[in-house]
Protein backbone atom coordinates (compact mmCIF):
# COMPACT_ATOMS: atom_id res chain seq x y z
CA UNK A 1 0.00 0.00 0.00
CA UNK A 2 0.81 3.80 -0.65
CA UNK A 3 -0.12 7.26 -0.42
CA UNK A 4 -0.49 8.05 -4.32
CA UNK A 5 -1.42 11.34 -6.39
CA UNK A 6 -4.59 11.05 -8.22
CA UNK A 7 -4.72 14.10 -10.91
CA UNK A 8 -8.46 13.64 -11.00
CA UNK A 9 -8.96 13.65 -7.61
CA UNK A 10 -6.40 16.52 -6.87
CA UNK A 11 -5.64 14.77 -3.05
CA UNK A 12 -3.57 12.35 -2.29
CA UNK A 13 -4.83 8.67 -2.07
CA UNK A 14 -3.77 5.39 -0.44
CA UNK A 15 -3.74 2.70 -3.31
CA UNK A 16 -2.39 -1.27 -3.68
CA UNK A 17 0.57 -0.44 -6.06
CA UNK A 18 0.20 -1.90 -9.34
CA UNK A 19 2.36 -3.50 -11.93
CA UNK A 20 2.26 -1.86 -14.97
CA UNK A 21 3.16 -2.88 -18.35
CA UNK A 22 3.79 -0.15 -20.59
CA UNK A 23 4.44 -1.31 -24.20
CA UNK A 24 5.67 1.28 -26.59
CA UNK A 25 4.32 1.52 -30.37
CA UNK A 26 7.60 3.31 -31.83
CA UNK A 27 6.57 3.82 -35.21
CA UNK A 28 3.48 5.79 -33.98
CA UNK A 29 4.52 8.11 -31.51
CA UNK A 30 7.39 10.80 -30.49
CA UNK A 31 10.55 9.66 -28.28
CA UNK A 32 9.91 13.38 -26.49
CA UNK A 33 7.40 12.14 -24.30
CA UNK A 34 8.95 9.17 -22.57
CA UNK A 35 9.74 10.91 -19.54
CA UNK A 36 6.58 12.44 -19.07
CA UNK A 37 4.89 9.30 -19.59
CA UNK A 38 7.08 7.47 -16.95
CA UNK A 39 6.34 10.62 -14.28
CA UNK A 40 2.33 9.96 -14.81
CA UNK A 41 2.28 6.48 -14.33
CA UNK A 42 4.93 6.62 -11.28
CA UNK A 43 1.75 8.08 -10.13
CA UNK A 44 -0.66 4.61 -10.39
CA UNK A 45 2.26 2.45 -9.84
CA UNK A 46 5.54 0.61 -10.83
CA UNK A 47 6.27 0.08 -14.46
CA UNK A 48 8.26 -3.18 -13.97
CA UNK A 49 7.52 -4.25 -17.88
CA UNK A 50 8.55 -1.51 -20.69
CA UNK A 51 9.00 -3.09 -24.33
CA UNK A 52 9.68 -0.63 -27.14
CA UNK A 53 8.16 -2.12 -30.65
CA UNK A 54 9.48 -1.57 -33.33
CA UNK A 55 11.92 -2.54 -36.65
CA UNK A 56 15.58 -0.94 -34.85
CA UNK A 57 17.22 -1.12 -38.56
CA UNK A 58 15.13 1.28 -39.10
CA UNK A 59 17.16 4.91 -38.80
CA UNK A 60 13.86 6.55 -38.07
CA UNK A 61 14.05 5.07 -35.00
CA UNK A 62 17.12 6.68 -33.48
CA UNK A 63 15.38 9.00 -31.21
CA UNK A 64 14.10 6.10 -29.47
CA UNK A 65 17.34 4.24 -29.24
CA UNK A 66 18.39 7.01 -27.08
CA UNK A 67 16.12 6.67 -24.77
CA UNK A 68 16.16 3.03 -24.29
CA UNK A 69 18.86 2.29 -21.79
CA UNK A 70 18.52 5.93 -19.54
CA UNK A 71 14.92 4.61 -19.15
CA UNK A 72 15.80 0.88 -18.74
CA UNK A 73 13.22 0.13 -21.50
CA UNK A 74 14.02 -3.43 -23.26
CA UNK A 75 13.37 -3.32 -27.48
CA UNK A 76 11.56 -5.43 -29.49
CA UNK A 77 12.64 -5.66 -32.42
CA UNK A 78 10.02 -6.86 -35.55
CA UNK A 79 11.70 -6.88 -39.19
CA UNK A 80 9.44 -5.50 -41.90
CA UNK A 81 8.41 -9.03 -43.49
CA UNK A 82 6.69 -7.19 -46.03
CA UNK A 83 6.88 -3.44 -47.94
CA UNK A 84 4.53 -1.35 -46.44
CA UNK A 85 3.19 -3.50 -44.07
CA UNK A 86 3.08 -2.68 -40.08
CA UNK A 87 4.27 -6.04 -38.49
CA UNK A 88 4.85 -4.18 -34.88
CA UNK A 89 1.13 -3.84 -34.27
CA UNK A 90 0.44 -7.62 -34.49
CA UNK A 91 4.01 -8.56 -31.99
CA UNK A 92 2.86 -6.11 -29.49
CA UNK A 93 -0.64 -7.22 -29.54
CA UNK A 94 0.88 -10.58 -28.90
CA UNK A 95 3.31 -9.03 -26.10
CA UNK A 96 0.27 -7.69 -24.74
CA UNK A 97 -1.60 -10.61 -24.48
CA UNK A 98 1.40 -12.92 -23.14
CA UNK A 99 1.60 -10.62 -20.70
CA UNK A 100 -2.27 -10.80 -19.82
CA UNK A 101 -1.89 -14.28 -18.76
CA UNK A 102 1.53 -14.12 -17.00
CA UNK A 103 -0.19 -13.09 -13.95
CA UNK A 104 2.85 -10.95 -13.43
CA UNK A 105 0.93 -7.19 -14.28
CA UNK A 106 -2.01 -5.59 -12.86
CA UNK A 107 -2.44 -2.46 -15.43
CA UNK A 108 -1.05 -2.03 -19.06
CA UNK A 109 0.06 1.49 -20.33
CA UNK A 110 -0.18 1.82 -24.42
CA UNK A 111 1.78 4.54 -26.00
CA UNK A 112 0.65 4.54 -29.38
CA UNK A 113 -2.01 7.02 -31.60
CA UNK A 114 -2.61 4.23 -33.87
CA UNK A 115 -6.49 3.23 -33.01
CA UNK A 116 -6.08 -0.19 -34.30
CA UNK A 117 -5.03 -0.90 -30.76
CA UNK A 118 -8.61 -0.35 -30.06
CA UNK A 119 -9.87 -4.09 -29.62
CA UNK A 120 -6.95 -4.76 -27.55
CA UNK A 121 -7.61 -2.12 -25.15
CA UNK A 122 -11.37 -3.27 -25.04
CA UNK A 123 -9.68 -6.74 -24.64
CA UNK A 124 -8.13 -5.78 -21.44
CA UNK A 125 -10.63 -3.96 -20.23
CA UNK A 126 -12.77 -6.86 -19.95
CA UNK A 127 -10.20 -8.88 -18.02
CA UNK A 128 -10.54 -6.18 -15.62
CA UNK A 129 -7.33 -4.26 -16.21
CA UNK A 130 -7.10 -0.74 -16.10
CA UNK A 131 -5.45 0.59 -19.64
CA UNK A 132 -3.66 3.79 -19.44
CA UNK A 133 -3.64 5.38 -22.99
CA UNK A 134 -0.66 8.24 -24.32
CA UNK A 135 -0.75 9.28 -27.87
CA UNK A 136 -0.75 12.36 -30.14
CA UNK A 137 -3.41 14.58 -30.35
CA UNK A 138 -3.98 13.35 -33.97
CA UNK A 139 -5.27 9.94 -32.31
CA UNK A 140 -8.56 8.66 -33.46
CA UNK A 141 -11.35 9.15 -30.92
CA UNK A 142 -12.45 5.49 -31.10
CA UNK A 143 -8.68 4.40 -29.15
CA UNK A 144 -9.02 7.75 -26.70
CA UNK A 145 -12.36 7.12 -25.60
CA UNK A 146 -11.35 3.29 -24.84
CA UNK A 147 -8.13 3.79 -22.29
CA UNK A 148 -8.88 4.64 -18.87
CA UNK A 149 -7.78 7.76 -19.38
CA UNK A 150 -5.94 8.72 -21.86
CA UNK A 151 -3.44 11.66 -22.08
CA UNK A 152 -1.91 13.35 -25.24
CA UNK A 153 1.33 13.52 -24.68
CA UNK A 154 1.81 17.14 -25.94
CA UNK A 155 0.84 17.93 -22.61
CA UNK A 156 3.65 16.06 -21.23
CA UNK A 157 6.49 16.83 -23.17
CA UNK A 158 9.23 19.35 -21.04
CA UNK A 159 8.06 23.03 -20.68
CA UNK A 160 9.20 25.30 -22.79
CA UNK A 161 11.20 28.83 -21.77
CA UNK A 162 9.38 31.89 -22.57
CA UNK A 163 12.18 34.87 -23.89
CA UNK A 164 11.13 37.42 -21.76
CA UNK A 165 11.70 35.98 -18.23
CA UNK A 166 12.85 32.21 -18.89
CA UNK A 167 9.90 31.22 -17.18
CA UNK A 168 8.09 27.89 -18.13
CA UNK A 169 5.34 27.97 -20.59
CA UNK A 170 2.08 26.58 -19.54
CA UNK A 171 0.10 24.83 -22.55
CA UNK A 172 -3.20 25.71 -20.47
CA UNK A 173 -6.00 25.95 -22.14
CA UNK A 174 -7.53 29.31 -21.71
CA UNK A 175 -10.73 30.11 -19.50
CA UNK A 176 -12.72 31.67 -22.69
CA UNK A 177 -12.25 27.99 -24.77
CA UNK A 178 -13.04 25.73 -21.59
CA UNK A 179 -16.45 28.00 -20.86
CA UNK A 180 -17.05 27.31 -25.02
CA UNK A 181 -16.05 23.29 -24.72
CA UNK A 182 -19.73 22.05 -24.70
CA UNK A 183 -18.63 18.26 -24.08
CA UNK A 184 -16.51 19.65 -21.24
CA UNK A 185 -18.74 21.42 -19.11
CA UNK A 186 -21.25 19.15 -19.60
CA UNK A 187 -19.32 16.46 -18.23
CA UNK A 188 -17.91 18.70 -15.22
CA UNK A 189 -21.50 20.14 -14.21
CA UNK A 190 -23.31 16.56 -14.67
CA UNK A 191 -20.60 15.50 -12.00
CA UNK A 192 -20.98 17.95 -9.45
CA UNK A 193 -24.58 17.89 -10.08
CA UNK A 194 -24.63 13.94 -9.28
CA UNK A 195 -22.57 14.20 -6.34
CA UNK A 196 -23.59 16.77 -4.16
CA UNK A 197 -25.17 16.65 -0.73
CA UNK A 198 -28.70 18.55 -0.16
CA UNK A 199 -26.35 21.72 1.03
CA UNK A 200 -25.37 21.75 -2.90
CA UNK A 201 -21.78 20.97 -2.13
CA UNK A 202 -19.72 18.05 -3.28
CA UNK A 203 -16.69 16.39 -2.75
CA UNK A 204 -14.18 17.09 -4.81
CA UNK A 205 -12.56 13.35 -4.58
CA UNK A 206 -16.53 11.97 -5.19
CA UNK A 207 -16.60 14.32 -8.14
CA UNK A 208 -13.27 12.63 -9.37
CA UNK A 209 -14.60 9.17 -8.93
CA UNK A 210 -17.37 10.50 -10.65
CA UNK A 211 -15.91 10.92 -13.92
CA UNK A 212 -13.42 8.55 -13.35
CA UNK A 213 -16.15 5.95 -13.36
CA UNK A 214 -18.76 7.64 -16.54
CA UNK A 215 -15.90 8.81 -18.38
CA UNK A 216 -12.66 6.90 -18.12
CA UNK A 217 -10.73 8.43 -20.71
CA UNK A 218 -10.81 11.63 -19.33
CA UNK A 219 -7.94 13.53 -17.95
CA UNK A 220 -7.39 17.45 -16.69
CA UNK A 221 -3.66 17.08 -17.95
CA UNK A 222 -5.29 17.17 -21.48
CA UNK A 223 -6.27 20.75 -21.19
CA UNK A 224 -2.85 21.55 -19.69
CA UNK A 225 -4.27 21.66 -15.75
CA UNK A 226 -2.26 18.92 -13.29
CA UNK A 227 -5.61 18.70 -11.17
CA UNK A 228 -9.43 18.67 -11.33
CA UNK A 229 -9.87 21.28 -8.83
CA UNK A 230 -7.73 23.56 -10.66
CA UNK A 231 -9.56 22.60 -13.80
CA UNK A 232 -12.70 24.13 -12.15
CA UNK A 233 -11.55 26.83 -11.06
CA UNK A 234 -10.32 27.47 -14.85
CA UNK A 235 -13.90 28.04 -15.85
CA UNK A 236 -14.83 30.16 -13.24
CA UNK A 237 -18.34 28.44 -13.26
CA UNK A 238 -18.14 26.63 -10.12
CA UNK A 239 -17.23 27.81 -6.19
CA UNK A 240 -14.01 26.12 -4.59
CA UNK A 241 -14.64 25.76 -0.93
CA UNK A 242 -10.97 24.79 0.80
CA UNK A 243 -11.43 22.87 4.09
CA UNK A 244 -8.72 21.60 6.34
CA UNK A 245 -8.75 17.89 5.17
CA UNK A 246 -11.07 18.47 1.80
CA UNK A 247 -11.92 20.65 -0.51
CA UNK A 248 -15.65 21.08 -1.73
CA UNK A 249 -17.17 22.24 -5.13
CA UNK A 250 -20.76 23.94 -5.82
CA UNK A 251 -22.39 25.14 -8.64
CA UNK A 252 -23.72 28.14 -8.33
CA UNK A 253 -26.47 27.30 -11.56
CA UNK A 254 -28.41 24.55 -9.39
Amino acid sequence: MQFVFSAITGTFILSETKRIALLIDCDNVRASAIEGVLEELATHGTVNVRHAHGDWNNPSLSGWAEKLHPHAIRPMQQFAYTKGKNATDSAMIIDAMDLLYSGNVDAFALMTSDSDFTPLVLRILESGFPVYGFGEKKTPQPFVDSCSPFIFIENLLPAKKSDDDNESVTARVPRAKLRQDARLVKLLRTAVDQTANDDGWSDMSRVGSYISNNNPSFSPVNYGYRRLSDLLKATEFFKIDHQETRMLVRDPKN
